[in-house]
């Protein structure tokens, strides 16, 4: 494995388990508190209303685009580039005083008026009874992946790997939440499906510290749980520093350069990158520690020998 620095001795990473489960709890609860107080701002996709994809021969200028809307009152509508840079499209929400073919119609004109150069290339109206059933299958999607999540670590670890696993991926998926639901940022497919994607890339890197603690476990015969779980935390540290560096490098990019049509992805994704090392490291090993993790439940045969000689 690449070293991208080496420790030669190990970090008493346990030793501080109870001041950054603490932390852990707090962020958590703030994540909970704004979802309770405020909600998930819902796009589109959830909440229904009309999409407009328009082409211009020149590329579009968006931020003119959006106070012109912003002028006939739809400024709360949501305006990127789709494809190309001549290509844009506007997502409307629901006006209880108009139609969708009224809203559509209407902005249509500000835009023409604004630039005829404008053409429009389609129109689709996602009904409320439409957004819900994408809402609840978003939902039941997140669920399934955590109960897969659950049974693959039960499978290849023990319960009590799989049970601080999938708290610390419930952690990282309410903090991205709590962000979205403070700052008010739109929440669509796409943010979902960055928030799915964290839940892959968290459990991974606990995969990675359970492997190395289930090994140190029959390496390290005479050392305590909390040194092993120290030394399981402070050999992976290269390859967690490397690996995520060069993630959020490429998550970043998206975040600066990739548009509006990405922003919100990319944001899910750093956020839930960097609470994912925190939790991986900081809030499942203490969970696995208090849980009584011990050496006899991976050693198993070794001991029943020592029985046996005895």
């Amino acid at each position: 494995m690449i070293e991208f620095f080496n420790i030669k001795r190990d970090l008493p990473f346990m030793k501080y388990a109870r001041v950054t489960t603490v932390i852990s709890l707090l962020t958590f609860v703030a994540a909970v508190g704004a979802l309770a107080m405020k909600g998930l701002n819902l796009g589109v996709d959830f909440t229904g209303g009309t999409v407009m994809e328009l082409h211009y021969p020149q590329p579009a200028d968006v931020p003119r685009i959006r106070e012109t809307l912003a002028s006939v009152g739809m400024g709360e509508a949501a305006v990127q580039n789709f494809g190309t840079s001549h290509d844009v499209l506007v997502r409307l929400p629901l006006k209880e005083d108009l139609s969708s073919a009224q809203v559509s119609e209407k902005v249509f004109q500000a835009i023409k008026a604004a630039d005829d150069t404008a053409q429009l290339q389609r129109v689709e109206f996602v009904g409320p009874q439409v957004g819900k059933e994408l809402y609840e299958n978003g939902a039941l999607a997140l669920i399934v992946v955590c109960l897969g999540i659950m049974a693959y670590l039960a499978v290849r670890f023990e319960w009590r790997f799989a049970l601080a696993a999938i708290v610390a991926n419930m952690h990282d998926v309410v903090i991205i939440l709590g962000f979205f639901a403070y700052f008010q940022w739109e929440f669509s497919l796409t943010v979902l499906a960055g928030v799915l994607a964290i839940l892959g890339y968290s459990v991974n890197e606990s995969v990675v510290v359970f492997d190395r603690i289930r090994e140190n476990f029959r390496k390290m015969r005479k050392a305590s749980v909390p040194e092993i779980i120290d030394n399981a935390i402070t050999r992976t540290m290269s390859r967690t520093v490397i690996t995520h560096t060069m993630t959020e490098l490429m998550v970043l990019s998206m975040l600066f350069f990739g548009g509006e049509a990405l922003f919100y992805f990319a944001l899910a994704l750093t956020i839930g990158i960097v609470f994912g090392i925190y939790s991986s490291v900081l809030v499942a090993s203490p969970i696995v520690l208090w849980l009584g993790v011990s050496r006899e439940q991976f050693v198993k045969v070794e001991k029943k020998e020592v029985e046996a000689e005895a």
